[in-house]
């Protein structure tokens, strides 16, 4: 036996193994935030004018009439005086978090006006531009290399899975609210992947016109598992450009909306899919959501026999033949398929 306990990820082409490794490590302390307080102005809603028309009848008593004389007789205030002494609030807030903020809020901007909108945002609170740079690039890089976790981490989990539906779910203002929609949908997600064994992962978007929220995630469905019936639906779709014959689920219909169930047949509609989703996490820093049961590696004994070569940084990985064996604790579990792959434990 050469390696032990390796954990196995399947890249859309081979099986790759990370072996089994000890190293000392302790957890990494969190450097302390300085709090910053960021002011906002405060915009007084407009109120409308209850003076009554010229055309109404109104009886105004005596008293109230030579109040309202008194009241013209006053010197009047200039109004842009009184604009510019408006409260401000304070938000207790640290740097990273208005980071965060303002580049949630030019999630549409390019991203040289974006780089722009947070130094701008953030400069009164350094000392100097060099500063304020170094810190927009940090956390650029930051932002950049989380995306890219998510994405393989998103890969990973997608490739050990047998996806067979690509699904839309579109917010209804009849039926819910945006909170009740997402609230509501979550759970009934949740009741079919506990009680039905459902398998899902996706993420939330707007559309880019209308702002309309959609979820977009890629399932497997269980045979016998459809609540109510799937009806057959025929639009146009806009990134394929021609016609698509799409099904529509009444149970979903009913309780939330418009959806759209588009079966997915081989492998090139399941990446079609992949990075519709990927799209969007890029492009709006949305997380993707998964369901339980939805592990990175699975976890097997490797044989010098099954071992093609070292591959990565360093030579940590292990490239494995497609008929590789695969073993738990000494015992022979067969080559390596969905159904063997189903027995073996799992890890994140």
């Amino acid at each position: 036996m050469a390696y032990g306990e390796t954990k196995v990820y399947f890249d859309g082409s081979h099986y790759i193994a990370i072996p089994h490794t000890t190293r000392p490590s302790r957890k990494r302390r969190k450097p302390i935030e300085e709090t910053i307080t960021v002011f906002d102005d405060v915009i007084e809603p407009e109120q409308e004018d209850s003076t009554p028309s010229e055309l109404e009848d109104v009886l105004i008593p005596v008293e109230d009439l030579e109040a309202q004389i008194n009241d013209e007789n006053k010197p009047k205030i200039d109004k842009e005086t009184t604009d510019n002494e408006k409260p401000k609030i304070g938000r207790q807030m640290t740097k990273k978090e208005l980071f965060e903020e303002v580049y949630q809020a030019t999630q549409f901007m390019r991203k040289k006006q974006r780089i722009s909108r947070l130094f701008d945002a953030l400069r009164p609170y350094f000392d100097t531009d060099e500063k304020t740079k170094n810190y927009v690039n940090t956390n650029m890089e930051r932002k950049q290399r989380n995306l890219i976790c998510r994405r393989i981490r998103m890969t990973r989990k997608a490739n050990l899975q047998q996806f067979n539906y690509f699904v839309t779910f579109t917010y209804d203002d009849a039926k819910h609210t945006e909170e009740t929609f997402k609230k509501t949908l979550k759970k009934a997600l949740a009741n079919l992947t506990n009680r039905k064994g459902w398998k899902y992962m996706g993420v939330w978007e707007r559309s880019p016109k209308k702002k309309r929220l959609h979820f977009h995630g890629i399932f497997y469905i269980p045979d016998g598992t459809m609540p109510g019936l799937l009806c057959t639906r025929r639009d146009y779709n806009f990134n394929k450009r021609q016609m698509v014959e799409t099904y529509s689920c009444s149970y979903f219909e009913q309780n939330f909306g418009r959806n759209d169930f588009e079966f997915i047949e081989d492998d090139t509609v399941k990446r079609f899919a992949l990075g519709y989703i990927m799209k969007y996490i890029e492009k709006s820093g949305e997380k993707v959501v998964f369901s339980k049961g939805l592990p990175q590696f699975f976890i097997s004994d490797i044989m010098d026999d099954d071992i093609v070569c070292t591959i990565g940084m360093e030579d940590k990985k292990l490239l494995l033949f497609d008929d590789f064996g695969c073993w738990d604790e000494g015992c022979y579990m067969g080559q390596v398929s969905p159904t063997v792959i189903a027995q073996l434990r799992k890890s994140n």
